[in-house]
């Protein structure tokens, strides 16, 4: 599973794409370290100036499971030049911004959004925040709760309960932090000045961050700005001198059932996938594979759809440096539960049979995958999170050359794919379903298991 969505339709688009044409950005490192990047595009009179730091939920050991996502909201609070939130807000309105920040396993990012004229001073503005934030103490006590409703918006959700349960099976008790970006209430709860103070001095660095400067704006002038305004930015120690250690594989075929007052079933089946430092060819053959099993053609989407079976299945991959899952997620009558879950398993088998695409879908699936690269480049703006995230993740020269890399993938890739990461390996199966449909059809974690049990 990429950054972007699928679109709908474009299959009905029957050119060729060729060679990936040059991506409208530039790139430079300063001498402290800090990664910069411009994206040229003179379509309206604004620029989105972008901060993306290697943090996330994969830095946090259990002690600070939740803290990146925390420290991305106290990112918007006090710092040395602007004293209390309220100061921060009136600045923010003073420079007519659209602003915002998200965490995820593998990177934070901060952005804001302003007219040309006012793009200095929203460079002096996010260079403040990130380099002298204060973490007020009240401050800090007030956000807790804020965060701690982000969670509990998350709980009303049956499908979350369903996510954790099987994310708590497929990474061991001492990794599960490292990929639980909403974090434990316990520790947001207690989060205190040091523990931040620890993240800042440890990630928050410009040997570990990248500036994107996105729209109405020169490469040259970029640059320029960027030197100006963080080239005094002081390297810092490299915080990943000790190196994170991947997930442990998974040992065996596990299962979970989660009830929850929903009408029907999900299905939630998940494997260990490639690293994308590790492994990049597979990430490009799984990208293919999912587009193609996608297709309403597919034999997939036939026998698990049009069938009635289920009511929709997909096989997606999230594209990360540290393991990421391949999944199948299906909704499903409750009554088909064992005989969706035979078909689904018997349909992956078949994917290390490289016949089970043709020649048509592969190159329609290619086809539709390089559209949407050219189609995610439309607003710079959306852009830049894109590029950012493939800067934390994967590194720039990966997503530079993600179409033609792409567009090699044959069908002996996706059945070596397969091989190495899905078939025959150890997997977890979830399944949501309400108490009463759990009672009445006898479920239980034990036949949700393949034959012959965990192995």
């Amino acid at each position: 599973m990429k950054r972007w969505s699928i679109l709908s339709g474009v299959l009905l688009l029957g050119s060729s794409l060729g060679a990936q044409p040059d991506l409208p950005i530039h790139s430079r490192k300063l001498a402290n370290g800090l990664d910069v990047i411009v994206i040229e595009s003179h379509a309206v009179p604004l620029v989105t100036v972008e901060i993306d730091v290697k943090n996330g939920a994969y830095t946090e050991t259990p002690e600070y499971d939740g803290l990146s996502h925390l420290y991305e909201h106290m990112f918007f609070k006090a710092n040395r030049t602007i004293p209390s939130q309220e100061m921060y807000l009136r600045r923010m309105n003073q420079l007519g911004a659209i602003w915002n920040g998200t965490t995820s396993e593998e990177r934070v990012n901060y952005y804001v959004t302003v007219g040309v004229d006012s793009l200095v001073p929203a460079m002096q503005f996010m260079e403040d925040a990130i380099r002298y934030p204060l973490f007020n103490q009240d401050e800090l006590v007030r956000e807790r709760p804020v965060v701690l409703g982000e969670f509990d918006r998350n709980e009303a959700n049956p499908y979350f309960h369903l996510f954790r349960g099987v994310d708590t099976l497929l990474w061991t008790p001492g990794y599960y932090s490292r990929k639980n970006v909403i974090g434990n209430r316990d520790v947001i709860i207690t989060a205190t000045q040091e523990k931040m103070n620890t993240i800042k001095n440890r990630y928050y660095v410009p040997n570990n961050s990248v500036i994107i400067l996105a729209g109405d704006i020169t490469p040259a002038r970029g640059f320029q700005l960027a030197e100006q305004v963080f080239g005094d930015w002081p390297r810092g120690a490299d915080p990943f001198a000790t190196a994170i250690a991947k997930p442990p594989p998974l040992a065996a075929t596990r299962s979970v059932i989660v009830e929850r007052p929903v009408q029907g079933a999900a299905l939630y089946i998940v494997w260990h996938g490639p690293s994308v430092t590790v492994d990049p060819a597979s990430t490009f053959a799984a990208d293919v594979l999912s587009t193609v099993l996608a297709n309403p053609s597919s034999n997939f989407h036939k026998r698990l759809v049009d069938s009635g079976l289920t009511y929709s299945v997909g096989l997606s991959y999230y594209t990360l440096g540290y393991t990421g899952p391949i999944s199948v997620f299906a909704q499903l009558p409750a009554d088909k539960l064992h005989e969706a879950q035979r078909a689904i398993m018997e349909e992956v088998a078949k994917l290390t049979d490289e016949n089970y695409i043709t020649p048509e879908q592969l190159a329609a699936a290619q086809r539709q995958l390089g559209i949407q690269a050219l189609y995610q480049r439309e607003q710079a703006s959306e852009y830049a999170h894109t590029v950012g995230f493939w800067w934390a993740v994967a590194g720039l020269d990966y997503y530079r050359t993600y179409v033609p890399n792409m567009q090699k993938v044959t069908r002996a890739d996706i059945a070596r794919y397969a091989r190495a990461y899905i078939v025959g390996k150890p997997y977890v199966t979830g399944l949501l379903i309400s108490p009463q449909e759990r009672e009445r059809l006898k479920i239980t974690p034990e036949s949700l298991m393949p034959a012959g049990g965990a192995r």
